[in-house]
């Protein structure tokens, strides 16, 4: 199994419960705040992620001009994207539309790995772009 794989299992559970609590937020918070509120503790975590980097002489962390332009483009999508699940929620949005809509990214990112990224255009990743083409526009029924 490659070694990234249990990475990619915790980060799916991960934006799993993320949404899920987004779900229960958005009926108690305006999108604006809630979406700081999450936006503030993550970068409070990663925080504390640097520091225990830090404090266990494990530091290892290069940059570049190029990486924290992207990194800025990303904490954008990022902080937009909150605040369009918050406003999904408070408009009645049910939370069983979330895996059509992160299908979705998950083809923009399939279709940028290939026509970018060089990756090879298997037929897994063409049948997981189709399925989420179709879950999104099943969504708008």
């Amino acid at each position: 199994m490659a070694t990234w794989f249990w990475y990619a299992v915790v980060a799916a559970v991960l934006y799993g419960a993320h949404q899920i609590f987004t779900r229960l937020a958005a009926e108690r918070i305006g999108e604006g705040l809630g979406g700081f509120v999450v936006e503030a503790t993550a970068a409070l975590s990663i925080l504390f992620y640097l520091a225990f980097l830090w404090l266990a002489s494990r530091w290892n962390q290069q940059s570049s001009a190029q990486g924290i332009f992207y990194s800025v483009l990303t904490g954008i999508c990022v902080g937009a994207g909150t605040i369009a699940f918050f406003l999904l929620f408070q408009k009645g949005g049910p939370l069983s539309s979330v895996p059509a809509i992160l299908a979705g990214g998950a083809a923009i990112m399939a279709i940028a790995g290939i026509l970018f990224f060089h990756e090879p255009p298997s037929w897994q990743r063409l049948t997981g772009v189709a399925f989420a083409i179709v879950g999104l526009l099943l969504l708008r029924k």
